[in-house]
């Protein structure tokens, strides 16, 4: 698996330049370099505490838990960035939305939530966002 790496003060900071440019409304998308493998980033810190890796101590794979994924992406392809004043923050380019058809999608979440009908739930979810799968039933009494 890959996930983006920040430290906190990196974040924060492009966190407070990114509300200074800001005019309203806008979804800012930090670059955060490239991803870094997790096994690799669990080797290098057990050699940097002076051990080794599968000696000293064992990596241990889980697998992937339920909506994880193996690569984290900040957005889809179709979505895209616009630069800013800023190299490190991005814009992100999203299409414009229908208020009453969110109000309409929300109601019929309420409503497949209140009916417990799950295979609503997942046609609406499906509807809305087309990458959506849902995971296995994990509820205890299914």
């Amino acid at each position: 698996m890959e996930r983006y790496f920040m430290v906190t003060s990196e974040a924060v900071l492009l966190v407070l330049q990114a509300s200074a440019i800001g005019r309203g409304g806008e979804v800012f998308v930090l670059d955060m370099g490239e991803p870094v493998r997790i096994a690799e980033l669990a080797r290098e810190l057990i050699r940097f505490h002076g051990l080794e890796p599968d000696g000293d101590i064992p990596l241990v794979f889980t697998g992937v838990r339920p909506g994880e994924k193996l690569s984290e992406e900040l957005l889809t392809a179709e979505e895209g960035t616009d630069s800013t004043s800023h190299r490190r923050i991005l814009v992100a380019r999203l299409a414009e939305e229908d208020p009453e058809e969110l109000v309409r999608v929300v109601d019929a979440l309420r409503v497949a939530c209140e009916r417990e009908a799950t295979d609503a739930l997942h046609e609406t979810l499906r509807a809305v966002a087309p990458r959506y799968a849902p995971a296995a039933d994990t509820r205890p009494d299914a």
